[in-house]
């Protein structure tokens, strides 16, 4: 009671202060402040407000922040090309965001940009004092052109263009003042003025209207307003947005719900609606394809009507919405709503397949199991059992007594069974009941041949639980098995099958009343896995694990893998080898990319396999407790870590075939900012322009479909680049040559098509044609050069190596000559010291025969015969001759230089010559020592040498 006292008192504040917003402009720039302040009230409000669509299941949101787009907090109006690409109006700037980037094209004038609509390539905008539009260059980036020069006249003062709208061949601009006709046609400018602030501009069935405050609604006929609506009708309020409802207008007002004009009057349209409606302000709507309503509030986030009127659902920032206050709405062709926020921008994949249920507060935990019973919702999580009714929109309740991990759910009987840290609950509608207290049950099977009993894995073995009367109770422990049995079942009535992730996999016999294991084999063969499972489905037993799916071959007794079923797990990398046999015999598998399922093909009676490309990083799942189960016709629900996804089979269809494309190529150079190039004609790039990158898109905005790109390039790889969800490629110093650059898309599995860019990288000048003939006529002449130096070489060395033989043969003949010389110089030297030996024992002979004391006349002979030999003429002849032979040409030269010698002086220079001494002189000339002293003398008199120069020297020079 007090809650629905405070939330009163909390509405009637936020009512108050809404009115008193009403007085504001929304072109004032004030609107900011009073959007600010009313966000106080509104945070405190939905803290009270709509509990129950806490528990509700609603559609994926992808939420931007301006840190994602690079704009300012306000975004308006929002519209979609040909392209599929989003272009939305921000406080900044035009917007452009193609599924994986955003770009910012800043305002022409640098003021708020309100409005933006496509037509055919043209993208028109409108800010203040300022419209025209864009159009994308060749270079895929936006460049902008003004509408203003055509005016003829000027624009009133602080006009802001808060809205455009094409119809045939015109394009209208609407600000406050003014309703702007251009006409592309003739390329020229109408308009229409207003007194009043115009505060909208509609287009219904191909007719457009307007709204004037304190006047009404006007249609344009033929040019010119026409009252439809007198103000007196609204009764205050204003107009948001006008409807054709079977061919009746119907209009949407700010505060007092929807209207029909029948005999112009405004007749409310009775709707469910109409109490939430009373009670909120709305800012934004639009009508759905389906001819269902959004309608966006300013402080109330989003209210989704059915096309009754009915309440489908309320989304804001307690259940996903980024912003409470939704400034324009905007469905997409895939049927996408985005929502222009007063901070930020939501993608809303209102038509999804796949439903959240998002836990914020964390109250209720991470899901482990979920089950329908008895018209009761039940989620097992790691916080205990909650329940609430199906299709209901209360809150989960919690089940008391069962706080702590819950494992497993499970229906026997038409009763409901709850595995948990604890042991086992018995569980009715929202109350439970212990009814066996072993720690940590996994899970249960129906025990075969027994009726009312159960088998259950526990942390420590196996147990057996028997309903005894109206009583469930714990029976028995299976003795001789120990370990956790999370993992089991039965093979035949005595055989059962236990997964261990850690141990393998057992086979246990057991004894015909389960109370003791009889015989255990552990199958070694088969391995240990990681996040390991074992099921039953269609009467196998399954083992799965990162080699895939093994089913138990009765015959071979072993498991043998199935290469039909194993893709459930090893689809892409594998993530978990967890199975799940579901209630529709759904076999379903997790993998990192894929939830996999298994389903009987109703025409051939064959296992089919699907997939749902929803990958693990979106899943947020428990790794290894993966759990999925089913909830309504084909609708299944899938537990993550904080609430569970539903996903519905019936709805579930892959994505609208969408093209790849090129949306930007950029060339990358060194101290220079990156250069975009044109990307319709093939590329002809410089060699220093051989750093490139690429970027490329498919326009998906669903949370939940996975897109994902591959590459390569032609030229440089032939290989096909690895699956990633990365959408550009850099390639850096390419070398020169010819390439092809194909990128292609795998949407839901399914591959895209292949997007091409074909370009050159130019030889450098180095490498040009010219240079390369320059280098070939360079080489042919370095080679002639090479060859005639190596001519030349191989010519100087034969040349060496003739002279170095003739040298060698000029030393052997010097050597010989030499040795001749030597021989002649010996045979003198032998020859002057025989004549000096001979004329010393001549001397002393002559000399005793003196000293005798017979003086005959034999004795005068014998001297006189000594004398003659002492002065033998021969042998001077003899040691003149070997003398010329050991050094010619010496009497010659002494004979040129000294013509005055006499023989006597040139025989005395010839003994000098031989450098011998006086005393060895002496008797070779028959004379003493003294004498030869004054011959030496006299000698050097003749040759007129200096005191200083010696005569053996100079005699030795010659």
């Amino acid at each position: 009671n007090l809650t629905l006292v405070l939330f009163s008192i909390l509405k009637d504040l936020l009512s108050l202060f809404n009115n008193l917003g009403k007085n504001f402009k929304l072109a004032d720039i004030k609107i900011n402040t009073y959007f600010y302040m009313r966000d106080i009230f509104n945070i405190t409000l939905l803290f009270f407000f709509t509990s129950f669509l806490h528990t509700q299941e609603l559609p994926p949101i992808e939420s931007f922040e301006p840190k994602d787009y690079h704009g300012e907090n306000q975004n308006w109006m929002i519209s979609q090309s040909s392209d599929w690409n989003i272009y939305v109006a921000n406080n900044q700037g035009l917007l452009e965001f193609n599924g994986e980037r955003w770009r910012m094209y800043p305002s022409p004038n640098n003021t708020i940009l309100r409005a933006v609509t496509i037509v055919e390539d043209r993208i028109y905008t409108g800010c203040y004092m300022e419209f025209g539009y864009w159009i994308k260059n060749e270079y895929g980036n936006m460049e902008y052109n003004s509408l203003i020069p055509k005016i003829a006249s000027k624009m009133i003062d602080d006009e802001h263009i808060w809205n455009i709208v094409s119809i045939d061949d015109l394009i209208l601009f609407q600000s406050h003042s003014r309703i702007y006709f251009y006409n592309v046609t003739n390329d020229k400018f109408a308009f229409i003025e207003s007194k009043n602030s115009i505060t909208k501009l509609f287009k219904v069935d191909n007719r457009i209207y307007y709204y004037v405050v304190n006047e009404g609604v006007y249609q344009i006929k033929k040019g010119k307003p026409i009252l439809i609506v007198d103000n007196s009708l609204l009764r205050g309020d204003d107009i948001i947005n006008i409807f054709s409802d079977e061919k009746i207008l119907l209009f949407q007002t700010r505060k007092s719900g929807f209207y029909y004009l029948k005999d112009k009057k405004f007749v409310s349209w009775d709707i469910s609606a109409n109490k939430i409606l009373s009670k909120i302000t709305i800012y934004s709507s639009i009508q759905l394809k389906d001819k269902s309503f959004l309608l966006g509030t300013i402080s109330d986030g989003i209210i989704y009507l059915s096309k009754k009127g009915d309440v489908i659902d309320q989304i804001d920032r307690n259940n996903g919405l980024s912003n409470n206050t939704a400034l324009s709405l905007f469905e997409d062709k895939d049927n996408n709503v985005w929502v222009g926020l007063d901070k930020g921008i939501d993608c809303i994949n209102l038509k999804s397949s796949v439903k959240t249920f998002y836990d914020d507060k964390g109250d209720i935990g991470m899901v482990y199991d979920s089950k329908i019973f008895n018209d009761y919702f039940y989620l097992g999580t790691n916080h205990g059992l909650f329940c609430k009714k199906v299709q209901s929109n209360e809150p989960f309740k919690f089940i008391d007594g069962t706080a702590g991990q819950v494992w497993n759910l499970h229906i026997f009987n038409k009763e409901l069974f709850c595995g948990h840290h604890n042991g086992t609950y018995l569980i009715e509608r929202n109350k439970a009941k212990l009814i066996a207290n072993q720690h940590g049950t996994w899970g249960f099977r129906e025990v075969p041949k027994m009726k009312n009993t159960l088998i259950q894995g526990n942390y420590d073995g196996l147990n057996i639980i028997q309903k005894t009367g109206d009583k469930w109770e714990f029976k028995n422990k299976i003795a001789g098995f120990e370990s956790s049995s999370r993992y089991f079942e039965f093979q035949n009535s005595n055989e059962i099958f236990v997964s261990h992730e850690y141990k393998g996999v057992f086979r246990l016999t057991l004894n015909d009343d389960y109370t003791e294991v009889i015989q255990i084999y552990h199958d070694s063969l088969l391995g240990i896995g990681k996040k390991s499972s074992l099921t039953k489905y269609n009467e196998q037993v399954l083992y799965a694990f990162e080699k895939g799916v093994f089913v138990y071959d009765n015959n071979v007794k072993s498991f043998v893998r199935n290469s039909l079923l194993s893709p459930l797990v090893c689809s892409g990398k594998y993530l978990s080898g967890k199975l799940v046999v579901d209630e529709t015999n759904k076999l379903w598998g997790f993998s990192r990319d894929n939830i996999n399922y298994a389903s009987n093909n109703n025409l051939t009676n064959k296992i089919q396999l699907n997939s749902i490309p929803i990958p693990e990083t979106l899943r947020k799942g428990m790794v290894g407790y993966e759990n999925i189960s089913h909830y309504d016709n084909e609708k299944y629900v899938l537990g993550t870590s904080d609430g569970y996804f539903t996903i519905d089979l019936s709805k579930f269809k892959n994505s609208a075939k969408k093209s790849i494309t090129i949306n930007n190529i950029k060339l990358k150079q060194i101290n220079e900012p990156d250069q975009s190039i044109i990307l319709d004609k093939a590329g002809d790039f410089k060699f220093l322009q051989n750093s490139i990158i690429f970027f490329y898109n498919v326009p998906e905005f669903k949370k939940y479909v996975s897109v994902k790109y591959q590459y390569k390039l032609k030229g440089l790889n032939e290989e096909w680049s690895n699956w990633s969800n990365i959408s550009k490629a850099t390639f850096e110093n390419l070398p020169f040559g010819t390439y092809t650059f194909i990128v292609r898309a795998k949407i839901d599995g399914n591959i895209s098509n292949e997007a091409k860019y074909e370009f050159v990288i130019n030889r450098p000048w180095y490498f040009s044609n010219l240079v390369v003939f320059l280098y070939f006529i360079g080489l042919i002449v370095l080679s002639l050069i090479i060859n005639k130096m190596y001519k030349n070489y191989y010519k100087n060395q034969l040349r060496r190596k003739q002279l170095k033989n003739e040298r060698l043969i000029m030393q052997m003949k010097n050597e010989n000559l030499n040795q001749e010389v030597e021989s002649k110089s010996k045979e003198l030297a032998i020859s002057t010291m025989s004549l000096i030996k001979k004329n010393e024992v001549l001397g002393k002979i002559k000399k005793e025969l003196k000293k005798s004391k017979y003086d005959t006349k034999n004795t005068s002979s014998v001297i006189k015969l000594i004398d003659n030999n002492l002065n033998n003429s021969k042998d001077w002849k003899f040691f003149e001759e070997a003398f010329n032979n050991a050094d010619k040409h010496f009497f010659d030269k002494v004979k040129k230089a000294h013509p005055n010698l006499t023989p006597n002086d040139i025989r005395f220079c010839a003994y000098l010559r031989l450098n011998l001494s006086s005393k060895e002189i002496a008797p070779l000339l028959n004379i003493s020592v003294r004498s030869v002293e004054i011959k030496r003398y006299r000698l050097r008199k003749k040759m007129n040498l200096s005191h200083d120069e010696g005569l053996v020297n100079h005699i030795l020079e010659i």
